[in-house]
C-alpha cells in the first residue's frame, strides 16, 4: 500500500470518528449508562457479534473484568458470548448456527443484566435471536451496528449506530465506544 492510500484510510477513519462525534454522543451516553445500572445493580454485562465484532466483544469482557485505566478495582462481571468452543460447535451444530447466542443468553442472562450485540450490518441472525431472547427474559439491551438500520436496532433498549456503511471504519468506532463505556464504568463505580 502507497502513502496516498494509507493517508486516506486514516483520513477515513477520522471522518467516521467526526461524524459519531456529531451524531451519537446521546446513544452513547445511554449505552454507559446502562452498563452503570447492570453491574451496580449486580447483574452482568453479555456481549456479542461475530467475526471482529466478537474480538470487540471480548476486548470489552476483558477490559471489565480485568481493568481499563484504573488498575486498583474490583473486577465487573462481563462476559463474551460464542468463546466456549465446546457450547459454540454443540449449540451450532444441533440447533443451527443462528442460536448460538440465544442459547447462552438463556443459560447465563438473568433479568438485570445487559446484553450488548455488536453487528457492523444490524442485522446478524444470530445477534438478532439473542436479542430476542434477551428481551423476552427481560434483560436490557444494547446494540453496536453500522448506519444501516437493520432488525437488531428495533429489539434494542439504545443502539449506537455508526454513521458509516464501510465495516472496518464502523468496527474501529465501534472499539471507540468499548473504551468510552469501560472508561464511563471504571469513573462510576471505582
Amino acid at each position: 500500500m502507497n502513502e496516498a492510500k494509507i493517508r486516506a484510510t486514516v483520513e477515513a477513519s477520522i471522518a467516521t470518528k467526526q461524524r459519531l462525534l456529531q451524531s451519537c454522543i446521546p446513544s452513547i451516553q445511554k449505552l454507559c449508562d446502562l452498563a452503570i445500572t447492570a453491574l451496580r445493580g449486580g447483574g452482568k454485562i453479555l456481549l456479542c457479534g461475530n467475526g471482529g465484532s466478537s474480538c470487540d466483544a471480548a476486548h470489552a469482557a476483558g477490559e471489565l473484568v480485568g481493568w481499563f485505566e484504573q488498575k486498583q478495582r474490583p473486577g465487573y462481571a462481563a462476559i463474551a458470548l460464542g468463546h466456549s468452543v465446546p457450547s459454540l460447535t454443540a449449540i451450532g451444530n444441533d440447533a443451527g448456527y443462528e442460536h448460538v447466542f440465544a442459547r447462552e443468553v438463556e443459560a447465563l442472562g438473568r433479568s438485570g443484566d445487559l446484553l450488548v450485540g455488536i453487528t457492523t450490518s444490524g442485522g446478524s441472525k444470530n445477534v438478532v435471536a439473542a436479542l430476542q431472547k434477551a428481551r423476552a427474559m427481560g434483560l436490557r439491551t444494547a446494540v453496536l451496528c453500522g448506519e444501516k438500520r437493520g432488525a437488531a436496532v428495533d429489539l434494542a433498549d439504545v443502539a449506537v449506530m455508526v454513521p458509516s456503511g464501510n465495516t472496518a471504519r464502523i468496527q474501529e468506532s465501534h472499539l471507540v465506544c468499548v473504551h468510552i463505556v469501560c472508561a464511563a464504568v471504571e469513573e462510576a463505580l471505582a
